[in-house]
């Protein structure tokens, strides 16, 4: 089974409402779907785990869901870390070469070092080190300066922090659910692997991964990432607020959310009822349909003026010429992109996750966009791994490779 499971690819998203795991096969350069297996999480707040054998327990269903479908042990995963924790900051960094002279990998990775080791609280841990230019003697715009000639040689790289302690639960849930973290990655920055196209990263756009317990963004400007960031709103609030507003259980809101939701209360035809359950053992009522639209609107509205002002305060909304992905469950909601639309004043659409070989139909769907990307993100890891092992000459992109957890 050894040489069997070495060609299988794992990876774990545990999400703030399901956890979603799914496993690969990689032959070679091609990359096929082996099995998945789906649970509701428990134990989880806002994208940080807050119960760890809550979590442990959904983690393990998941994974035994996917060896049945795979007919392989997994032993291995690399797992999906997101959440309010999660911050981005641009730091630059260099190095003097004295006179000038050809400039070696030795002189590229020390130039990295130094971007590197900006002051960082504790707490938290950098997650990515993501490169974005290099400039040798103030001429930038250099992708790999190695072999140029040069006195200074200096990066600009996007390093992509977390709070310690919620990727440690993460990786700690993980283990005790009998499963070795290899990696951990920025759920956003691996769902872009799913959903973007090369043309709109260079353009200029913003992905935003809608889930339960927060929102992920990551934002891509000629071809390099330039901003990360988490805004604290996500699926769950307006769940919560249909709840609350209709005096209804959560996991009914949640369904009629899903099923009658609409986040512009004038799409909905006037007369329109739809049932509601009371709590308790109250009989359920009829109400309006446009009130669901009424309670959901203003929190719609409510993200995206929070998104327009995260990007604007960056600096960045002007940069956004391909404008803005949405993906995740809770971009499902209908009208969504209208709101965004109407707010950002940019062009926005819906990413769906591209499909690898043998993958089922209803996994192409907004709310496995992450997982997805999670897999083509580890599966093009690989392959620079074995690039270098071959001997092909050590890609740059490794440079910047985090050590496995």
């Amino acid at each position: 089974m050894g040489s069997q499971t070495e060609n299988l690819l794992t990876v774990i998203d545990v999400g703030s409402a399901k956890t979603c795991v799914i496993v690969a096969e990689v032959n070679d350069y091609a990359l096929r779907y082996r099995g998945h297996g789906i649970s509701d999480t428990r134990g989880m707040r806002k994208g940080v785990i807050a119960d760890l054998d809550k979590a442990v327990k959904s983690i393990r269903k998941a994974v035994e869901k996917a060896e049945d479908v795979a007919q392989a042990p997994v032993e291995h995963a690399l797992a999906g870390v997101a959440g309010s924790h999660i911050r981005g900051v641009n730091s630059h960094g260099g190095i003097s070469l004295g006179r000038s002279r050809e400039i070696s990998r030795e002189d590229v990775r020390q130039a990295v070092e130094k971007a590197r080791s900006i002051a960082m609280p504790d707490d938290r841990e950098p997650l990515h080190l993501l490169p974005q230019e290099f400039i040798v003697d103030g001429q930038g715009g250099v992708h790999d300066p190695a072999g140029l000639m040069g006195r200074k040689l200096e990066v600009r790289v996007h390093v992509v922090t977390a709070g310690t302690t919620a990727t440690q639960n993460v990786v700690t849930a993980v283990n005790r659910a009998g499963i070795h973290v290899n990696d951990t990655v920025f759920e956003a920055l691996a769902c872009a692997d799913s959903v973007l196209q090369t043309d709109e990263r260079e353009l200029g756009v913003c992905l935003v991964d809608i889930g339960a317990g927060s929102t992920d963004l990551i934002v891509y400007f000629e071809g390099v990432v330039i901003h990360s960031g988490v805004i604290p709103v996500g699926g769950d609030h307006f769940t919560n607020d249909v709840a609350v507003g209709f005096s209804t259980p959560v996991l009914d809101a949640e369904n009629i959310k899903k099923m009658f939701g609409c986040a512009v209360v004038t799409r909905i035809p006037l007369g329109n009822e739809i049932e509601v359950p009371s709590v308790g053992d109250r009989p359920s009522r009829m109400v309006q349909q446009r009130m669901l639209g009424e309670i959901l609107e203003p929190r719609a509205r409510e993200l995206m003026e929070l998104l327009r002002d995260h990007l604007r305060q960056a600096g960045i909304l002007d940069l956004l010429g391909a404008g803005v992905v949405f993906t995740g469950g809770g971009a499902r909601l209908t009208a969504l992109l209208e709101v965004a639309d109407d707010i950002l004043r940019r062009p926005v659409r819906l990413g769906y996750p591209v499909p690898i070989a043998k993958l089922p139909s209803n996994l192409l769907e907004l709310e496995f966009a992450t997982a997805i990307g999670i897999v083509l993100y580890g599966h093009r890891a690989r392959q620079a791994r074995m690039h270098i092992d071959r001997g092909l000459g050590a890609k740059l992109r490794a440079l910047f490779a985090r050590q496995s957890v």
